[in-house]
């Protein structure tokens, strides 16, 4: 169950081609087109694809497709439109990637924990902006590792953040959760996709309770949005 805010799709659903696998057939019409049309080929999102989902199976780079679909960074896709995958271009030996760390985990996001965004990616908090979202939820309800991996991070005072915990998933990705009561995890330690990491705690909103969640991709903040089913 996703807990996003909804949107309208803008594309009228088209047959078109579902995995990167299956020959691209005959496209949707100019005036159907997504915006910044490039070489490529055309996908009509499935129930509860995410933009990462999709950006792995046809193996092109998740920003590589929200800038050729102009998709701002509060955009979600939805069951039903039609978004271009851009031509992914030849690799060069100095665009070879590293070697992936031993602990890298090759499997989906899922929400840390169930409730409301009270505040989205991009979002501002005077002079900065939200560099993930935040979820509402009841003080003291556990918080969920969002993808296994190991943690690299733990501290019961981040300024502005409270209790913080990151956990680096071995493929360039690492995620954030802060505002924590209390952290059930230590640094050094493997944990599983949906494991109990920390409580929810309060701060920064009054007496709100809500989870500070955060998706970077080498260091550099992502919508989460893209990511979470």
């Amino acid at each position: 169950m996703s807990y996003k805010k909804a949107v309208p799709a803008f594309f009228l659903a088209v047959l078109v081609a579902g995995c990167a696998s299956t020959p691209a057939v005959k496209p949707p019409k100019a005036d159907n087109l997504p915006p910044k049309a490039c070489e490529g080929v055309y996908h009509k999102v499935a129930k509860g694809e995410t933009l990462w989902r999709i950006s792995r199976n046809y193996g092109v780079e998740l920003d590589s497709i929200v800038e050729a679909n102009g998709l701002s960074d509060a955009a979600e896709i939805n069951a039903g439109q039609v978004i271009i995958i851009p031509k992914k271009p030849a690799r060069t030996p100095a665009d070879a990637p590293r070697q992936a760390p031993v602990q890298a985990v090759h499997e989906e996001f899922i929400w840390p924990i169930k409730g409301r965004i009270i505040a989205s990616f991009g979002e501002r908090k005077g002079l900065t902006p939200n560099k993930g979202i935040d979820i509402s939820a009841k003080e003291g309800s556990d918080v969920a590792a969002s993808r296994s991996g190991r943690v690299i991070f733990c501290e019961e005072k981040v300024k502005g953040f409270g209790k913080t915990v990151i956990i680096d998933h071995g493929d360039g990705m690492q995620t954030v959760y802060s505002h924590n009561s209390e952290i059930l995890v230590k640094t050094g330690q493997d944990v599983s996709r949906s494991q109990s990491i920390a409580k929810v705690g309060s701060g920064g909103r009054g007496s709100t309770a809500y989870l500070h969640f955060e998706i970077r991709k080498k260091h550099k903040p992502q919508n989460p949005v893209h990511y979470l089913p």
